[in-house]
């Protein structure tokens, strides 16, 4: 009888909302998993607190400011200990079986194609990676053959129920969306919607970027470009409609009239255990549903005036090249600027809108192409906010 070894974890992002649910899973099963690496970009109470108790072989911290508090939180041991953008790529080279990639927007892109490059299971949770770089992740997870698990519950959702011997009969993809706190809202209505509303999501617990995505549905934009990369669909076979109870997370339907769904409840754990423990299944009795005690299930078109994220990030990946990646960094930088109570809610996919008219759509064929749009779309970004905020005559952007 042989026992096999546990399955050496990394994990990108160890302290934020996927990171956190992907410890929790691993405190479950602790003999299943041996966790070798951690990273963190500026969290250095959650990070040490996870070396106490995982006692990595490596820990990164993204600030190279806070390696001496990361130093003197962590103390003695046989954690290797390192900081800045170098040593985060490190991490994603480090050898372990299975890789999570939840380090948030765009920074999580030359430590994931880290790992992919090297051939690992790479666990995607970072939708930003393959919107800002899709071919180049594609084409490198192809030449290191690396194993891609989407961990969105969206795409895991069509990752579990898609036919790998029948991609042929595939018609469409479907990706649910909750339609966020604002569901249903007029889009004048959300003129002054407030920073505290924006974060109060009806379904999901995540982290403050993801959950204003999610409110201006921009999340679910990104996911189209996601999906196309994913699965090789092009963009108008890809369909999004809005299911307020997030229980059925996304479906696949196919020529003969069959459509196949994966239902759960809305616990991001699911997708991120089905990706944990791939090919098998984690046991995880914690989350069940009760049939019988499911509301309806509804099901709607997305309000595209109330929310143009959708049709801009069609249009950008559409248009291709750098689009995609012009699209992400704008959006994120007014997300932060949002966050800070510096701009409206309405101004996030204005300003967004704006930097992709102004921008020069340029080819990315290799990661530097990625880095150098995503560098221009923040500068302008930066620009156009600091250009309205001073007009005399400001209105939204």
């Amino acid at each position: 009888m042989t026992t096999e070894r546990p399955r050496s974890l990394t994990i990108l992002g160890s302290t934020g909302s996927v990171g956190r649910s992907t410890l929790d899973l691993v405190r479950k099963d602790p003999n299943a998993y041996d966790v070798a690496v951690l990273t963190a970009y500026s969290n250095v109470d959650g990070l040490a607190e996870q070396i106490r108790a995982f006692d990595p072989a490596f820990a990164v911290i993204g600030d190279p400011a806070l390696y001496g508090a990361l130093k003197d939180a962590v103390g003695t041991g046989r954690t290797e200990l390192a900081a800045g953008a170098e040593a985060m790529v490190e991490a994603g080279r480090r050898q372990s079986d299975w890789v999570m990639a939840a380090i948030v927007g765009a920074a999580g892109l030359a430590p994931t194609l880290a790992a992919v490059e090297r051939g690992a299971m790479v666990s995607i949770a970072n939708k930003e990676c393959l919107v800002c770089a899709g071919d180049i992740v594609m084409t490198a997870a192809r030449r290191s053959k690396a194993t891609l698990l989407p961990a969105d519950s969206e795409h895991n959702a069509i990752f579990q129920v898609l036919e790998e011997h029948n991609r042929d009969g595939v018609e469409k993809l479907i990706l649910t969306a909750s339609g966020g706190p604002f569901r249903g809202w007029a889009r004048e209505k959300m003129a002054g919607v407030t920073r505290e509303q924006a974060l109060a999501h009806p379904n999901w617990d995540m982290g403050a970027k993801i959950s204003i995505d999610s409110a201006t549905m921009m999340n679910k934009g990104l996911e189209i470009i996601e999906a196309h990369h994913l699965f090789g669909l092009p963009e108008e076979r890809i369909d999004v409609v809005v299911h307020p109870q997030s229980i059925i997370h996304s479906m696949v339907q196919y020529h003969d009239g069959s459509v196949l769904a994966q239902l759960g409840s809305p616990d991001m754990r699911i997708p991120i255990a089905h990706t944990l423990a791939w090919p098998k299944r984690l046991h995880f009795p914690d989350c069940r549903l009760e049939f019988t005690a499911l509301s309806d299930l509804t099901f709607s078109e997305p309000d595209h005036a109330a929310f143009p994220s959708l049709s801009l990030a069609r249009q950008a990946l559409k248009t291709g090249g750098s689009a995609p990646t012009l699209l992400n960094a704008a959006n994120e930088v007014a997300v932060a600027y949002f966050l800070e109570d510096k701009i409206r809610f309405l101004d996030i996919v204005a300003v967004t809108e704006t930097v992709l008219e102004e921008a020069s759509i340029q080819p990315v064929r290799v990661l530097d192409d990625a880095i150098h749009a995503d560098r221009e779309a923040r500068a302008k970004t930066h620009e156009l906010i600091a250009r309205r905020a001073g007009s005399p005559q400001r209105r939204a952007l």
